[in-house]
């Protein structure tokens, strides 16, 4: 893994949780996990990783993931044995 990736799976998993991580990191570091991502109505991404699918909505106009999709994805990756 990157040390970008790294960092954006630390940001993730920080206390309290972070509003300013870019969407854009979050979803490289959900491809660098092996997930596949295919595109939705409006912005919203389907996320296929850990033979589960997850909805998300990319936030827009700012690419600053909100914290309450940051916390589901910690939730979602830790669930599944993922941590820094």
């Amino acid at each position: 893994m990157k040390a970008k990736h790294r960092r954006t799976l630390e940001l993730i998993f920080k206390r309290p949780v972070s509003g300013n991580i870019p969407w854009g990191d979050i979803e490289a570091l959900l491809r660098t996990l092996g997930a596949e991502i295919s595109e939705r109505e409006g912005s919203r991404i389907g996320v296929v990783l850990f033979g589960d699918i997850r909805v998300f909505h990319r936030p827009h106009p700012k690419p600053d993931t909100d914290k309450g999709a940051v916390a589901s994805v910690r939730k979602w990756l830790e669930s599944h044995g993922v941590k820094p």
